[in-house]
């Protein structure tokens, strides 16, 4: 991290130039309970904390002085739908107030499905929501018990049902490389979750991230990582099954009905500035990043406090933003374009990363017809180990 300068920034710093995000994400830490799995930002069985929330989101978003109209706002967790009905419509409406969604905007919200009862969804309808992202993982009861979800298939399936009568879009996250889970498995999610008509589907491969308790249990042997040739073919089978079924695999882990990409994250891969609010929330506007508190209650008490709730922050120089903006680009299944990046960056793609272009090439992980470069069906399987080599 560059060093830093003696006061971190604001949201409402004097003299800051005029935003100009067209996105904003907003963070709402509450859930049930911790799944084994999860390594996110969120608190488990303090809903009592949910008033104090709400009035230090309203303390950070009154940092912008006036509304700020977005193209695209996320509300994530967490578990936005765990905030009591009351305090949903209440957060709903600070969210109006001041990050009005454009009239051709995106406005997506994620939910558990079982929270998604009709009071819920009319909540969430009536403020304007276009798209619900539900949290299924698995079709499967053995591997909901095991991913330690607290819904059922029928009920994912119910969730499903009403959030498409109510919502333009549905979009469905599902997990694969599940211990005990088979490749049947697995092409049984991807089938329902088709045949329910989803209209953008996330695939995650499982992850044991240090600090989760999946994580723990896997280091003392009490749990094991599936099959890592098992993973590959349920990976290949996502993008083989689900092409099939009319969803566009557009990204590393997303698939989309045509219309129905995340216009959001599309804005974040593509490198374009976006606000954050709520604990852990990280936001990016012309080289500037920062990170909010990700605990909760530090996130409250410094609200209320009148200090920052900003815990870490850099200046990216022209150079990185070019390298960060290149990695995040190639997610995208359609490339990096040279002439695109050139007047994106005002670096030549090739003078920045061609020796690393090159390597992935001769290799079979990375395509490079002179114009456009972009991972292979190769590169797709290791995306994440390969990119670290643009940094």
């Amino acid at each position: 991290m560059p060093s830093r300068p003696s006061t971190p920034p604001t949201t409402d710093d004097a003299g800051r130039e005029p935003l100009t995000a067209s996105a904003a994400y907003v963070h709402v830490p509450f859930c049930r309970h911790r799944c084994g799995y999860c390594n996110f930002t969120l608190i488990a069985g303090r809903d009592e904390l949910q008033q104090h929330y709400l009035d230090a989101l309203e303390l950070e978003l009154s940092g912008l002085s006036r509304p700020h109209e977005v193209q695209t706002l996320f509300v994530g967790g967490g578990t936005p739908t765990q905030l009591r009905p009351a305090l949903l419509r209440r957060f709903l409406d600070l969210l109006a107030r001041w990050l009005p969604v454009a009239p051709s905007g995106e406005f997506s919200v994620e939910a558990n499905p079982n929270d998604l009862d009709p009071t819920c969804v009319e909540t969430l309808a009536a403020a304007g929501v276009s798209r619900v992202s539900l949290g299924v993982q698995s079709f499967q009861p053995r591997l909901l018990q095991v991913l330690e979800r607290d819904h059922s298939p029928e009920s994912a399936l119910a969730a499903i049902e009403r959030a498409h009568e109510a919502f333009p879009s549905v979009s469905l996250d599902l997990i694969f490389a599940v211990p005990g889970g088979s490749f049947d498995d697995w092409r049984r999610d991807l089938q329902i979750g088709a045949d329910c008509g989803a209209d953008h589907i996330s695939t995650y491969g499982l992850t044991f991230d240090k600090g989760s308790a999946f994580w723990s249990r896997r280091e003392r042997g009490a749990l094991n990582a599936a099959d890592e040739e098992l993973e590959r073919r349920m990976y290949l089978e996502a993008i083989e099954y689900l092409e099939s079924r009319g969803l566009e695999h557009y990204e590393v882990s997303n698939f989309a009905r045509s219309g129905h990409r995340c216009r959001h994250n599309v804005n974040y891969w593509l490198g374009g500035n976006y606000l954050a609010f709520g604990p852990g929330a990280a936001r990016h506007e012309d080289g500037r990043r920062e990170v909010n508190h990700r605990s909760t209650t530090a996130y409250i008490r410094r609200m209320h406090a009148g200090q920052s709730p900003v815990a870490e922050w850099e200046d990216l120089g022209p150079r990185d933003r070019a390298k960060e903006l290149l990695i995040f680009a190639l997610r995208m299944r359609a490339g990096v374009q040279r002439e695109w990046f050139r007047n994106r960056t005002g670096y030549d793609l090739d003078h920045l990363a061609g020796e690393a272009i090159r390597a992935h090439v001769a290799a079979g992980r990375m395509h490079d017809d002179g114009v456009t470069v972009q991972l292979s069906l190769e590169g797709l399987l290791v995306s994440d180990a390969m990119l670290v080599d643009f940094v």
